[in-house]
């Protein structure tokens, strides 16, 4: 018997549903790829996050059908990459996503990167307003938008993206663009939410761990919970996928975040938007 769903829906501005915590799966090769999705949807999971760039939509969409729930009861999310940028382009490159994924729709299709020196980003979202409106795609987004790219953005949008994924840890809170994000109503999605590993390490995390008897990992995913972000943390390893998941037992206390809080740097594990594409 498959594992129910463990995590809570937060309902986008389009009125569609999105389970908080989800799989991602950027640098997972495709036939690992396939067997990580179908066991992390036996743990319960329902989403999963991948993108052209990834090489791994076929193996995702293997991993979907292995796990025997049905297709409606999966949210996948995909994304258009930088050299496919444009009206025609992107929908020629969301046919083939759709093909290696081996669906009729995808729950929500984003802009990788807004790849300003391009400047084609606007011409991109009016190709995913067109897959929206044909019903292929039932929300769509962008990722790695900073305010500056979001406000060029809704000068020409029809629609306003309900969401934005972009990097957000520990050491980059992200707080302005958070807030900027949820005045115009899109919701804040965190990749690379443990910082690559590399925030796992910190003094302060280790010690707020020990206090709750929690991995470090379970500690970050549930500030990332707590603040109200979708999150995405990526794994090769079942084990890890299963313990991520169990974030939705405990609660940080008020003195954990203003620690946490206090481990701002600004610095980044990813690229900045203005530098990519």
């Amino acid at each position: 018997m498959t594992t129910p769903p463990f995590s809570p829906l937060i309902t986008l501005s389009d009125g569609n549903e999105i389970q908080q915590l989800g799989l991602g799966v950027y640098k997972v090769d495709d036939v690992t790829a396939a067997g990580l999705v179908e066991g992390a949807i036996a743990a319960g999971y329902r989403r999963v996050d991948t993108a052209k760039l990834y090489y791994n939509e076929a193996g995702v969409g293997a991993g979907v059908r292995a796990s025997g729930i049905p297709r409606e009861e999966i949210f996948v999310t995909t994304k258009v990459w930088n050299d496919d940028q444009g009206y025609d382009e992107t929908l020629r490159a969301f046919d083939t996503s759709l093909g290696l994924l081996g669906m009729d729709y995808v729950d929500l299709y984003l802009i990788h990167w807004p790849a300003p020196a391009q400047d084609r980003y606007r011409d991109t979202w009016r190709a995913l307003e067109a897959l929206h409106s044909d019903g292929r795609v039932r929300s769509i987004g962008v990722s790695n938008f900073t305010e500056a790219h979001l406000e060029r953005l809704l000068d020409s949008a029809t629609e306003t993206p309900v969401v934005n994924q972009v990097e957000v840890q520990p050491w980059l809170q992200q707080d302005a663009l958070i807030a900027f994000n949820a005045a115009n109503g899109i919701q804040t999605e965190a990749w690379s939410p443990l910082g690559r590993g590399r925030v796992l390490d910190d003094p302060t995390i280790a010690r707020i761990a020990a206090k709750h008897e929690r991995s470090s990992a379970q500690i970050v995913l549930r500030w990332h919970v707590q603040r109200g972000l979708l999150v995405i943390p990526k794994s090769n390893s079942l084990e890890r996928i299963r313990e991520n998941s169990r974030v939705f037992d405990f609660e940080l206390d008020a003195a954990d975040l203003s620690e946490i809080a206090g481990l701002e740097t600004g610095e980044r594990t990813g690229s900045h938007p203005d530098a990519v594409g």
